[in-house]
């Protein structure tokens, strides 16, 4: 996702032509508040190359390395100025992902027991005894309902709850135990059984072997002036896939455009926004754990917020690489989505970046990426990217280095992505919520 103004560059040092010239994305700012003062080379370069270096090990969920690049992010977040969510003492959002290893379960309803293979207890507790006494809700899941998507709800909802499922999803009942594989750490538990039953007295019983593993977001935040409660997001995510098998002596999986481009870019928009100073909305600031391996970031994320208030999310995925239309282009995942893009083309006018829509709708980008679990919220969340997923040779290679990375141009689409959101970060523009019945 990068596009290059690199006529700007050669027009840098001339600041009558930075107000004028239709190549640069900059539109009227000098001095300290410049964006190609505060938005530089020299800058992204230097983020890019700590975040994709060979000690950072591919930064890999779970590893070491992912907790060293996550303490040099928090450090550039605090250099800037920024806040931590929710008046935290760090600008780690520190989560547990739990997986439990079923051992055995039981219940009895009206003193009627039930199979074990009618049972699926969604818990963190090693131990589960529970019963009619216990103050746990009753809810049911009815003859064409969509099962996932209702019983995804009651695992969301935080409360204790007893679920009785209509006997008509007897064939498909026992996929709900893959609610298990993406489960936070919580005091909460869900039980379904499989059952036609509307029981007074009833008991459950279950056991398993709970694994704890701890992630952490880097989340920064810029209040708003006068529209403190209303959120703009600049995210990416972090991580990578590590290291493998060594090829021509090269084993690590450096991630420079996968996605340390991404965050390169969140931090350099931190300290754009802080230094103009002047956002009326609350401007959030995430770079996400656990994108490759399920999204467990920014699920987590997702669920720290009132989507009603997000009024905008920009996802920063891979714009180290020309895009298809070549310079002073991108690409936004879900563009018909919404109106988002017609909003950032208008605060570009005058410039000669443009957007476009997605050119590999059959790969589902939309879905793909960290933008979806707030989307499927209705938040007008898109990735902003300019990788050719068609032919990009370096994806999730062992020669995604910095060095095959055009620095000048993506430096210049992280200008672009702070001057069209010029208008939804000072509130004046709001783009249009996403449908979620269509994303059901």
């Amino acid at each position: 996702m990068k596009y290059s103004f690199a006529s700007v560059i050669s027009l840098c040092s001339i600041s009558l032509f930075l107000l004028s010239s239709n190549c640069s994305a900059q539109k009227g700012t000098t001095g300290s508040n410049d964006i190609n003062t505060i938005i530089n080379l020299k800058e992204v370069e230097r983020i890019e190359k700590v975040l994709a270096a060979d000690d950072m090990r591919g930064r890999r969920t779970f590893s070491p390395e992912i907790d060293k690049a996550a303490d040099f992010i928090a450090a550039e977040f605090k250099a800037i100025g920024l806040q931590t969510w929710d008046n935290s003492s760090s600008f780690r959002q520190g989560f547990a992902m739990v997986r439990p290893k079923f051992i055995s379960a039981s219940a009895v309803l009206d003193r009627v027991p039930v199979e074990q293979k009618d049972i699926v207890a969604i818990t963190c507790q090693p131990q589960l005894k529970i019963d009619d006494r216990s103050g746990y809700e009753k809810a049911y899941i009815k003859a064409g309902a969509n099962l996932q998507t209702t019983a995804r709800g009651f695992v969301r909802g935080n409360k204790n709850m007893l679920v009785l499922v209509d006997k008509s999803f007897a064939n498909s009942f026992g996929n709900l135990a893959r609610l298990k594989s993406t489960m936070f750490k919580s005091t909460t538990n869900v039980v379904f059984i499989l059952s036609d039953a509307n029981p007074d007295t009833w008991s459950v019983e279950a056991t398993h072997e709970i694994t704890e593993q701890k992630l952490a977001n880097v989340v920064g935040i810029l209040p708003g002036k006068s529209k403190k409660d209303e959120y703009v997001v600049f995210s990416g995510h972090y991580d990578h896939i590590g290291v493998g098998k060594p090829v021509d002596g090269d084993s690590i999986f450096n991630g420079a455009n996968d996605d340390a481009a991404g965050i390169t870019g969140v931090i350099m928009l931190a300290k754009y926004f802080k230094a103009l100073n002047n956002n009326e909305r609350t401007i959030v600031f995430a770079a996400f754990t656990a994108e490759e391996v399920g999204g467990f970031g920014s699920q987590y994320f997702s669920r720290q917020f009132n989507a009603d208030k997000v009024m905008a999310m920009f996802n920063i995925e891979m714009i180290g690489t020309e895009s298809k239309w070549g310079k002073n282009s991108a690409y936004i995942t879900g563009y018909e989505k919404t109106n988002m893009g017609e909003l950032l083309a208008k605060d570009l006018e005058g410039t000669a970046f443009q957007f476009h829509s997605d050119p590999y709708p059959t790969q589902q980008l939309f879905y793909r990426s960290d933008n979806a679990t707030l989307a499927r919220l209705g938040v007008p969340a898109h990735t902003i990217s300019t990788s050719k997923m068609d032919v990009e040779p370096h994806y999730h290679k062992l020669t995604d280095h910095v060095e095959t990375l055009d620095l000048v141009n993506m430096t210049e689409v992280i200008k672009a992505i702070a001057l069209s959101s010029k208008s939804i970060v000072a509130g004046t523009a709001t783009p249009t919520r996403v449908k979620v019945e269509e994303l059901r």
